[in-house]
């Protein structure tokens, strides 16, 4: 009687065993999540629900910061801060290689393990440190987009960037550009953000060159006033237009036949993945051996009203 007892006592004190040998850990863990975007921008709704979901299913807290005007040193004091504070896990975009790289390898250098998604690349990830990277290679994305266009008979095109400081906006008007057999060269114009400048850059890019018989735009910001432009002149079936992303104007505009196609990058596992796999790191050190391309796939009028369906939260 005394022997069971002492051997309850001593498996009582044993760590409890998880699969194959993995200790238990509790939940818990705090993630922070550093965009590059702007509060105006509503892409990154599906993301902001994305993390809420992660957060919900694996029982960790995320933050989601970013710089509200879009200003990518106030993004790198953001990372900065967020490293001060000893989170468990560094989720970032790499919006500028330049700019972030010290904040971002000051986070890995004290032992904050951090995931790189969305801009960015692959190689930029790994020199920084990062555990890994979730997204879209953006010069194959571009490239697919041109192969598209070729296709359907484009020979010359404007890329309307939004956000012409990021090199992955670039690699998309380059990989276009490419696939056509066209120097990019003035065919890219740096458009801003703001939607009346948008508007007017593309319109006066297009009465200068009036060959012009494919556009591509680099998401919402830029495409929503370039579809209200051709709204209003009329020409909503002259251009082979292509666009990256989704947005309620976006869909409209595939379903409508002003938009060819868009470009979707699967946001949603930019958000949700990444903290899955630090919950998995941090509990039982396990992570995925290679990144994780999100993307791209083409919504087309083929399956714009599946995709609809869940636009905003999921697509």
């Amino acid at each position: 009687m005394r022997l069971k007892k002492l051997l309850a006592t001593a498996v009582a004190a044993l760590p409890l065993v998880v699969g194959y040998g993995a200790v238990a850990h509790a939940d818990g863990e705090h993630f922070v999540f550093v965009s590059h975007a702007p509060d105006t921008d509503s892409w990154w709704n599906v993301i902001k629900n994305a993390l809420k979901n992660a957060a919900a299913d694996t029982k960790t807290t995320v933050d989601y910061r970013n710089p509200a005007t879009g200003d990518i040193a106030d993004m790198a004091r953001i990372i900065q801060q967020a490293t001060a504070t000893n989170p468990d896990g560094i989720i970032t975009t790499i919006a500028d290689f330049d700019v972030l790289q010290s904040a971002i390898q000051g986070a890995v250098a004290k032992g904050i393990p951090v995931i790189t998604v969305n801009s960015g690349t692959a190689e930029q990830s790994k020199q920084l440190g990062a555990l890994m990277h979730i997204g879209q290679p953006e010069y194959d994305a571009g490239k697919g987009a041109g192969e598209r266009a070729k296709a359907a008979g484009v020979t010359d095109f404007v890329c309307v960037n939004h956000y012409i400081t990021n090199a992955a906006s670039v690699e998309r008007c380059q990989g276009y550009a490419d696939a056509l057999g066209v120097k990019l060269g003035d065919h890219m114009i740096d458009s801003t953000q703001d939607p009346t400048q948008v508007y007017n850059k593309v319109k006066a890019y297009l009465t200068a060159h009036p060959d012009t018989n494919g556009i591509l735009t680099l998401g919402p910001n830029s495409a929503e006033p370039t579809i209200k432009l051709l709204r209003d002149t009329g020409e909503t079936s002259k251009y082979n237009f292509i666009t990256f992303d989704l947005s309620a104007d976006i869909s409209q505009g595939i379903k409508d036949g002003i938009v060819e196609s868009a470009i979707d990058q699967q946001p949603y596992l930019q958000g949700y993945l990444p903290v899955i796999f630090l919950t998995e790191y941090k509990r039982y050190g396990v992570l995925p051996a290679n990144n994780v391309n999100t993307g791209p796939g083409f919504v087309t009028k083929d399956n714009i009203e599946m995709v609809e369906k869940l636009a905003g939260e999921y697509r």
